[in-house]
């Protein structure tokens, strides 16, 4: 499969560096090869196209991952205008788009990157799929799937210690037998609100606020009105809006408060472009 579009507000390098994925290693020709679902995938900038190469036989599918249809240039016309500190995080960032993952492998990714650095939490997702997921051949190499609740579940606390999860293996254990066995319903995750949805979302082991947030954001679920806080959106709030001297002392309540009155509904996207200025600018 090849697929082809303008390059107008998506640039591979914003899309996969900005913390929101796990599973897209970038290659020696600047490209982006990754898994989702049960596809391999190539993207590519080349002049003002983006390049789409691999074995997914749904075009459908490709442009819900990539929320292609949606209109970034008018959410972008809208965000701009609130402030110079945001419109000068969007012109770094503007070829972010906030891809709409698979739900359950979300939700265990956000589990796993808990006081984590994205290279250990990549390995350790590679790790899992190399040893529950299925097995994919792409262009003479190997891939893996995520595994499914079901797949996972086979894993015990002590298989999950040794593929170095370290204290997150009991959480992803329990989480994953909750989901395997149907107690806990995903799609009753779809049809409710935001609000609803996290507070289900914090019943889950090693599912707190920020790893919540980021569920909500990052997932199918695709609900812009959360805001997740680590470090460094802590350290880029304080310094464009509270100006605390100890950044240490600035609380959620506080920057969740101007995200609310400033961001809005659009709030998780504001959240991306701010991230990524300030972790790689």
């Amino acid at each position: 499969m090849k697929y082809e579009i303008k390059s107008e507000n998506f640039e591979p390098r914003d899309v996969f560096e900005c913390g929101q994925c796990f599973r897209w290693n970038k290659e020696l020709n600047g490209s982006y090869t990754g898994v989702f679902y049960n596809s391999v995938l190539n993207v590519e900038k080349q002049d003002e196209k983006i390049i789409f190469t691999g074995n997914c036989d749904s075009i459908e599918a490709l442009e819900k991952y990539f929320d292609l249809n949606r209109d970034y240039k008018t959410i972008i016309n809208k965000l701009e205008i609130i402030d110079d500190n945001l419109k000068n995080s969007i012109l770094y960032g503007k070829g972010i788009r906030i891809l709409n993952q698979d739900l359950w492998e979300t939700i265990i990714s956000f589990i796993i990157s808990a006081n984590n650095n994205i290279p250990r939490i990549k390995g350790i997702i590679e790790r899992i799929c190399k040893s529950y997921g299925k097995r994919i051949e792409y262009n003479g190499k190997d891939y893996y799937s995520f595994p499914s609740p079901e797949e996972l579940s086979k894993a015990s606390v002590e298989d999950l210690r040794k593929l170095g999860l370290g204290f997150r293996d009991e959480r992803v254990y329990e989480t994953t037998q909750l989901i395997a066995s149907g107690k806990f319903d995903l799609n009753s995750l779809y049809n409710i609100s935001t609000y609803d949805a996290r507070e289900k979302l914090l019943t889950l082991a090693g599912v707190g606020p920020k790893v919540a947030d980021c569920i909500l954001l990052f997932s199918d679920l695709k609900r812009f009105d959360v805001f997740p806080i680590d470090v460094w959106v802590r350290r880029v709030m304080n310094e464009l809006y509270i100006h605390n001297p100890d950044e240490n002392k600035v609380s959620k309540k506080e920057i969740q408060k101007i995200a609310d009155e400033k961001f809005g509904a659009l709030q998780g996207i504001a959240q991306q472009y701010l991230f990524y200025w300030k972790r790689e600018a």
